[in-house]
């Protein structure tokens, strides 16, 4: 299946670059408009951009893909990088595992971590599915129905991990703390990812995942016997892999079937997030409910959950950076 054009793109220019394309854009009888912050903007046909002061340029239509890679790349940036991007980084389809996690911020509903094994046919595959990072998706049923593709794809392996509130609620109480609770399920996914290696081809290289820890070896230290033998990358916005964000898209899709199943079952909608509507949902709750089944829908540790109950929060600790030592004499 040929892959969807390119309709939006973004990147950063120098100063001369922005003036070689604004005087090309002028040369070539383009419209220009004013727009707030930016140096300039402006369209022809079915392509607009704008070039911000802070030297971010977006391009956005659906000649954006033909203006990319004819005008932009070659006469402005002076480099080739849309329809090439595996060929100048091969690790692009490097058979590799991706580990998400949905519902860590959410008072209502499990916490879910899913993992996701990818091979080049696999991500060739997803081009033309938009396979993003969940959090840019805002529609459920979008979230389910890309759930449905990743895990009907031939070649990908996958596994979730859901953790249901009372046994989330029992694992905090044992870990004491969120990172370690996501270190563990992080760990678990990834051996039970391992677990079916036979369906993987090739075996992976290695295991991307969110740094949610200062620490990284949080999760390093978590990993169980499979684990250890792989490399594991983590990094920040890891989200932008696909691997990664096709686990998000699983994760945050047994999340939201969960917490829909938990609303139909206590009779009453348990919103997402943590915020006031959810506030009034908790002491709406307890009032229909009693305090004592609180913690078969909720995570008992969010001050959601004493807000709810009547009781005081706890005053909340502010960190700050430790200052380094002054050298003698300064």
């Amino acid at each position: 299946m040929p892959a969807t054009p390119l309709t939006s793109h973004t990147c950063k220019l120098d100063d001369d670059q922005g003036k070689d394309l604004q005087l090309h854009l002028v040369a070539q009888g383009w419209e220009f408009r004013d727009v707030p912050y930016a140096r300039f903007a402006g369209s022809r046909g079915k392509v607009n951009l704008v070039f911000y002061e802070s030297g971010k340029l977006v391009v956005q239509g659906k000649e954006t893909q033909e203006f990319v890679e004819f005008v932009l790349e070659p006469l402005i940036l002076k480099q080739a990088k849309v329809g090439y991007e595996e060929l100048l980084n091969p690790e692009l389809l490097a058979p590799r595992l991706g580990i998400d996690e949905s519902g860590k911020g959410d008072f209502f509903g499990p916490l879910c971590v899913a993992g996701v094994y990818v091979n080049a046919r696999v991500i060739e595959a997803w081009k033309a599915h938009g396979i993003r990072d969940s959090k840019a998706i805002s529609s459920d049923r979008k979230i389910l129905d890309l759930a449905n593709i990743i895990t009907g794809t031939p070649g990908c392996v996958t596994s979730v991990v859901a953790m249901g509130n009372e046994s989330y609620n029992r694992l905090y109480g044992k870990f004491k703390s969120v990172n370690r609770l996501l270190a563990w399920g992080h760990a678990r996914v990834i051996e039970n990812l391992l677990s079916q290696k036979a369906k993987m081809n090739p075996a992976p290289v290695r295991a991307i995942s969110d740094q949610f820890a200062s620490d990284k070896a949080t999760v390093s230290k978590a990993l169980m016997e499979l684990g250890r033998d792989l490399e594991l990358v983590q990094r920040h916005k890891a989200e932008e892999d696909i691997a990664v964000a096709a686990a998000s898209i699983l994760a945050r899709a047994e999340f939201v079937t969960r917490l829909n199943q938990l609303s139909k079952a206590w009779g009453m909608v348990l919103p997402k997030g943590a915020s006031a509507s959810v506030d009034a949902a908790a002491k709406n709750f307890i009032s229909n409910h009693g305090v004592k089944n609180l913690p078969m829908i909720s995570k008992m540790h969010f001050r959601t959950a004493l807000r709810a109950q009547g009781l005081p929060e706890p005053e909340k600790t502010v960190w700050r950076r430790p200052t380094k030592p002054k050298a003698d004499g300064v």
